[in-house]
């Protein structure tokens, strides 16, 4: 169980390890190479036994991971579990030992780990079918050697080979004959209405011998092959025969779990450079290049569009509006300077508005700075749990700039009840996180979900929002209200003038409406890898392209917004701080259409307590890609106003 402690902990373990000491390798904090060596050997700090560490099994048809030790499966009984961080937690990891071990360089063929019998007692039927259902829904084992996952490498279409991080429980042949999942594996799964249960594995270790005398050997790669044996003898066991077939009527039911073990030494890989081959058989880089070359073409095509009214458009504008000397051609203004007396009159709602930028400029930094450090190899797939654990620290750290933002603008729209902006600040959306969060854990809880967070680390999460983000918004609201007031460039008229009769495009429905599809465009096939690596448990490694592609986004987003803002100047509509808000902002609603064609159209999940949990969480996302991409859009067209109208004359 995760606590408090812990997170302050790996906030101390980043930062200790960012000081290279002159003299030592330098490594990212739990992930320093391991030497193993034969017994008997002199060599200091040379491990000889290896263990396989065994985490929650999950399903491509399932939104519910279940913990190692729910299935019934060989258990380690009375040995401590290594320690989880934060992140790890709150994925839903729940890393225990296994009674699979071995020693290195011992080869072992046919080794019996344990026997578990199903009878037709209520208890033991009950496993069973537990068993049997999971094998139905494609659960995966997922087996963990010297923190780097054991693979069931396979070939796909036109003979790629793709290394799966996981292997299945088992298959199910239906009742028409038809193999389903794994069961396509072996042409000796046949039976009609019957489960085949994978009880054996072949494992086979790849290390790497170190150059320098004295320093053992490391672990490379750990692959297995998933086997069904039924081991007929009674006597002993026999890594041969026909498959272990579970059949749907049967109740008395006798599996032994067995396992193999073969070394072979790998020159070509070295420690470093071991997880390229699980890497390289993820979805395939030309895709994301693809992506960035689509993106930046939006942002070029945006990028003239926007340099044109600038250089061309705006200037023509400024300079004719500076020039008007006498009053009858101050009487002929038109366009965006008849407004300069309403561009900054405060907007209705104005204290959500402030609350939303507020918890927006939160997100914005903390995204920018998650990644940042994502780039740099910090946040690895190796390094279990460290983004998501990264991501909530600078969350619960940047709430200073929340509150400080929040009241800033606050005050300019001439807002006083201070002491309810900071409290919404700090609570109203945090808040909706929070409550959308714990209703999906109840679920994870009555569903005994190993994703189901443990009631010490809800304590542990309420604590740092409470004793740390709250109080550091106040700090921020504090000198936010003691800053004057943003000055405007021009004054506010006492009477709001009347705007015209606006045509389709330019109402503020249909301009919101396009404002989100360029966003939109620029991110969609960056975010079909990132929903499947959250819900089709894939591994997503390439920080470098989502940074590239977070900076296009920003770019896109304030361009987009400008954009639209300037049209709406022109037409003599200056109700413009929402609308820009919601222009940028309206992205999340093509996300969550996306999100909804995802779950039809790609992912398997069954059952309501899976389809609610996926929508549960996916509302989650949509809400802080709204608060983010609505702050961009924002801050885009503020600076952009106070830019054109600082630069023209106003009587």
């Amino acid at each position: 169980m995760a606590s408090f402690p812990c997170t302050l902990s790996v906030l101390l373990l980043v930062l200790a390890a960012s000081i290279p000491r002159p003299g030592s390798a330098f490594y990212l904090p739990g992930l320093a190479p391991v030497s193993f060596c034969e017994a008997g050997s002199n060599i200091p700090d040379c491990k000889n036994e290896i263990e396989i560490f065994v985490n929650r099994l999950d399903s491509v048809e399932s939104v519910l991971p279940y913990e190692y030790a729910a299935f019934d499966f060989c258990e380690e009984k009375g040995e401590k579990r290594p320690s989880e961080n934060l992140g790890q937690v709150l994925f839903g990891e729940r890393i225990e030992p296994s009674p699979y071990k071995f020693k290195f360089k011992e080869n072992k063929k046919c080794v019996e780990v344990c026997s578990k019998k199903y009878s037709s007692q209520a208890e033991s039927k009950q496993k069973l079918e537990f068993l049997k259902k999971s094998m139905l829904l494609n659960y995966q084992h997922h087996w963990i050697v010297d923190n780097m996952p054991v693979t069931w490498c396979y070939e796909v279409e036109e003979k790629q080979k793709f290394c799966n991080p996981g292997f299945p429980i088992g298959c199910y042949i239906t009742e028409d004959g038809h193999p389903k999942d794994a069961c396509v594996i072996n042409s000796e799964f046949h039976e009609r209405d019957t489960y085949y249960i994978f009880n054996h594995v072949d494992i086979t270790i790849y290390y790497h011998v170190v150059e320098d005398e004295g320093k053992g050997s490391r672990l490379v790669a750990a692959k297995l092959e998933p086997r069904s044996y039924k081991h007929t003898h009674t006597d002993k066991v026999d890594c041969s025969g026909p498959p272990m077939e579970i059949k749907n009527n049967y109740n008395d039911v006798n599996i032994k779990y067995t396992y193999s073990v073969t070394f072979e030494e790998e020159k070509q890989i070295r420690w470093a450079s071991r997880w390229d081959y699980i890497l390289e058989s993820m979805p395939h880089t030309h895709i994301q290049w693809f992506s960035i070359m689509n993106s930046l073409v939006i942002v070029l095509f945006l990028s003239g569009m926007v340099a044109m009214i600038m250089l061309r458009t705006l200037h023509k504008d400024i300079a004719r509006y500076n020039q008007m000397d006498s009053a009858e051609d101050a009487q002929e203004e038109f366009g965006w300077k008849l407004v300069h007396g309403d561009i900054f009159r405060p907007p209705r709602k104005g204290m959500l508005l402030s609350v939303f930028l507020g918890s927006g400029t939160q997100i914005l930094i903390m995204t920018f700075v998650t990644l940042f450090f994502a780039c740099l190899g910090f946040l690895s797939p190796a390094n279990r749990g460290a983004l998501m654990t990264c991501a909530v620290v600078l969350w619960v750290l940047l709430g200073t700039p929340a509150g400080y933002v929040a009241s800033r603008f606050y005050k300019s729209f001439g807002g006083e009840k201070w002491k309810t902006n900071v409290l919404l600040t700090a609570f109203l959306c945090p808040g909706i996180v929070f409550a959308d969060f714990f209703l999906m854990n109840l679920i994870l809880w009555g569903e005994g979900s190993s994703a189901a967070i443990p009631f010490g680390t809800l304590v542990a999460i309420l604590a740092l929002w409470f004793c740390i983000s709250v109080p550091l918004t106040f700090i921020g609201a504090y000198f936010g209200f003691k800053k004057n007031s943003i000055e405007h460039p021009v004054r506010t008229n006492q009477i709001p003038r009347q705007i015209p009769e606006q045509s389709f495009y330019t109402k503020p429905l249909p301009g919101i409406i396009m404002g989100g599809i360029l966003p939109f465009g620029c991110i969609f096939i960056q975010l079909f890898f990132i929903l499947n690596s959250i819900w089709s448990h894939q591994m997503y490694y390439m920080f470098g392209f989502l940074f590239l592609v977070f900076i296009i986004l920003v770019i896109t987003c304030s361009e987009a917004t400008i954009l639209l803002c300037y049209f709406h100047l022109c037409a003599e509509d200056y109700h413009w701080q929402w609308r820009s808000f919601l222009t940028s902002g309206f992205t999340a609603v093509y996300f969550f259409v996306y999100a909804v064609h995802y779950f039809y159209s790609k992912l398997q999940i069954t059952g309501t307590a899976s389809t609610i949990l996926y929508f549960g969480y996916t509302m989650i996302m949509v809400l802080i890609f709204f608060l983010f991409t609505g702050t961009i859009g924002f801050f885009a067209c503020f600076w952009f106003v106070t830019k054109i109208y600082s630069v023209v004359k106003v009587d």
